[in-house]
């Protein structure tokens, strides 16, 4: 998965604005079917949320699905903040946007407070089986990919 440096940046700014250091915050990477590996935009659901858990609103939801078929677009990683290190919940097992073998799950520590980049971030790859695998940040999400193109 690729993604443009000043998106990583604007999911930072996103994440910091939402969870002022209090609470958790959750994004979706979303791309065109046409080039399903480059990021092209971050859209913020709206949805609510405490230091340890967020609630999409399904209402806002469905709408967005509806809008993602009119644009020819995927979500392709979801995002959210946690308030310490970050790792994959039970909750984020169980609640995925979606369920589709290799769909992603990135995780950013500490609000999002640290530097825009993937240190100490946590990914998980959806399996066959809807069971989720901790993998290499560095391995599934470039940066440099998206700069280059």
């Amino acid at each position: 998965m690729a993604i443009a440096p000043q998106l990583l940046e604007e999911t930072y700014l996103r994440l910091r604005s939402c969870g002022q250091r209090r609470r958790e915050c959750h994004l979706y990477w979303v791309a065109s079917w046409n080039d399903p590996h480059r990021i092209i935009r971050v859209v913020h659901p709206a949805h609510a949320a405490t230091m340890v858990s967020v609630e999409i609103d399904m209402a806002w939801m469905n709408a967005f699905f509806l809008e993602l078929a009119d644009r020819n677009e995927c979500i392709r990683v979801q995002v959210h903040s946690h308030p310490g290190a970050a790792f994959h919940s039970g909750t984020d097992d169980c609640w995925p946007a979606i369920r589709t073998p290799g769909f992603l799950s990135l995780v950013i520590p500490d609000f999002a407070t640290g530097a825009p980049d993937l240190e100490g971030a946590y990914v998980a790859e959806q399996d066959a089986h809807s069971g989720w695998n901790g993998v290499s940040p560095k391995e599934r999400i470039t940066t440099q990919l998206a700069a280059a193109r």
